[in-house]
């Protein structure tokens, strides 16, 4: 979706985990450069220090490749259907995806890029409680928080990746108690919308019976 090199950058560094391998069975990082001397320095230093992926890995993640392009349409059409029904629902406070004229910086996506991945970001509406009955709740997203493969992926940033962030530095990065991070894989889209809809009607519906 993107040609960061073709936009000027130098280095470009890409978690190949993700996306490229799409089946969440790699641990892979690369580096893409557009100076032939710059390659040759970098792979000097690979070699010497030894960080060479082993050949299965290699086959796994160019086997991932194969369906690159495919993949990312699907996860593009399913995120951006995602991002649009969430912006509506009345118990979502706000959605952040760059394919969303909502987002701030929409206008500089869709000229530097091509499509937007599955990755969003949404606030619920209520507390901590509300939140974690959210994730509860889910029947086709998987409570991980991995990110990029072909299944979808839920986490509370708040009391998993972030949970050893301090509230206050938390709350100034804008990692509140009710954000929520889908990584939207490749499932039917009504299937995850079905699902995200029941869930969150029965996050606010589990705490006010709580209260």
């Amino acid at each position: 979706f993107q040609r960061p090199l073709a936009l000027g950058a130098d280095i470009c560094m890409y978690s190949a985990t993700k996306y490229m391998n799409g089946h969440s069975d790699v641990v892979m990082g690369l580096v893409s450069v557009n100076s032939e001397s710059l390659h040759e320095k970098l792979r000097f230093l690979q070699n010497s220090i030894g960080a060479v992926p082993s050949p299965f890995d290699c086959y796994l993640c160019n086997r991932g490749l194969k369906t690159l392009q495919v993949r990312m349409q699907k996860h593009f059409e399913n995120g951006m259907a995602v991002a649009q029904f969430l912006e509506s629902h009345p118990l979502v406070e706000k959605v952040i995806y760059p394919g969303l004229p909502s987002h701030p910086q929409h206008e500089l996506a869709k000229r530097q890029c091509t499509g937007c991945p599955g990755m969003i970001t949404f606030y619920i509406k209520g507390a901590l409680q509300h939140a974690e009955a959210f994730l509860k709740s889910l029947k086709l997203f998987t409570l991980a928080e991995s990110l990029g493969g072909y299944e979808s992926l839920a986490e509370l940033p708040a009391i998993m990746t972030h949970a050893s962030v301090p509230e206050n530095h938390r709350e100034a990065l804008g990692i509140s108690d009710t954000l929520i991070r889908l990584s939207v894989g490749l499932e039917d889209k009504e299937d995850l919308l079905e699902d995200l809809d029941q869930a969150l009607k029965k996050a606010h519906a589990r705490t006010a019976i709580r209260s």
